[in-house]
């Protein structure tokens, strides 16, 4: 690796840990109701530095609290700068390394369309889809700036070649799909405010099967301009989003606890055998624990923001595990016996 290369790598890692930061700055600013905090876009009350008094009359001024727009603005800011970054990311890929330079723009594309979407959340007033798909929007520019990462860098590869069973590429790309779904179900609790509509566990509502309303739940888009400060949703259909949340996380943990089954099978071929094994068990239990706490204890910001960075953990570790088969899969695999 030339030191044009090493010093891409370098600034994308640095970039892959700005993003997390960036997401969690998002998580906060969502589950502290602060979304609204600046009522216009990009500027603030028409102002690029977050005014500490408001003086215009109306409703929006009337509604004007520093803490918020505060955080609104502290998370356009370092959006801002993460663009940046990926402008002279992909920039260097195409001048100095010619390594994954369409990746690399790809981020750029990314970044702006993710713009686009916290402009919609704001002028739409938190209309749900585009909260959801701005979620998403973070975890895929997260996930891409991590795959770069790895696929320029020499980081989690087997040395020498380990033989492993074709089911566990399978598997892993199965997980990740199952994972992916559960993250866009969080975003659509979080959007509709329905997290602390089960207040107990296992139950909800003291009750295994409560009363639910899906059709209403899982509809995408209203039409109208409505402010979905708060949520606008029945009790019914929350309770639908609630249960389907949960049910998407014993999925997701079922597939979850079979690859651990089968990188213990593993475990003895090779040290990064052990050593996913390792970090993809504690992500699973740091983050059921996280989401149980969730509801025990009534939604505290602290563990709700923390349990959007153990889903971004988890699926970082996904990726980080199928770049390492990644070789493996390109020769088709061959059958083996751990």
């Amino acid at each position: 690796m030339d030191r044009q290369q090493q010093r891409s790598v370098k600034l994308s890692f640095f970039l892959t840990l700005f993003a997390w930061s960036v997401l969690l700055m998002g998580a906060l600013v969502r589950l502290s109701d602060a979304g609204l905090g600046c009522p216009d876009w990009p500027t603030c009350y028409g102002h690029w530095i977050t005014p500490t008094e408001v003086n215009t009359g109306g409703e929006s001024s009337a509604n004007f609290d520093f803490i918020k727009a505060w955080k609104e603005m502290l998370h356009r800011y370092i959006a801002g700068f993460l663009g940046l970054g990926l402008l002279y990311l992909a920039y260097r890929h195409w001048r100095y390394t010619q390594h994954h330079p369409y990746l690399a723009s790809s981020l750029v594309v990314l970044v702006i369309f993710q713009a686009a979407l916290g402009m919609w959340t704001v002028t739409l007033l938190l209309k749900p889809v585009i909260v959801m798909l701005h979620l998403l929007g973070g975890m895929s520019i997260l996930s891409l700036l991590w795959w770069l990462t790895l696929r320029q860098s020499h980081y989690f590869t087997f040395s020498p070649p380990v033989p492993i069973h074709r089911s566990i590429p399978v598997l892993v790309g199965l997980t990740l799909f199952f994972l992916i779904i559960q993250i866009a179900l969080g975003g659509w609790v979080s959007a509709n405010y329905a997290a602390l509509i089960c207040p107990d566990f296992p139950r909800c509502q003291a009750q295994w099967l409560p009363p639910t309303n899906f059709q209403q739940g899982f509809t995408l888009w209203h039409t109208g301009k409505i402010n979905y400060e708060g949520g606008i949703l029945s009790a019914e259909a929350r309770t639908a989003i609630h249960l389907t949340h949960r049910i998407g996380a014993v999925v997701c943990s079922t597939s979850l606890l079979l690859l651990i089954w089968q990188l213990w099978r593993y475990r003895q071929q090779h040290p990064l055998f052990l050593a996913f094994l390792t970090a993809i068990s504690a992500a699973l239990l740091l983050q059921l624990s996280l989401g149980i706490a969730n509801i025990l204890l009534h939604l505290p910001l602290a563990i709700a923001v923390a349990h959007q960075g153990g889903a971004a953990l988890l699926l970082l570790s996904l990726l980080t595990l199928l770049h390492t088969l990644y070789p493996v899969i390109k020769r088709k695999t061959v059958d083996s016996s751990p």
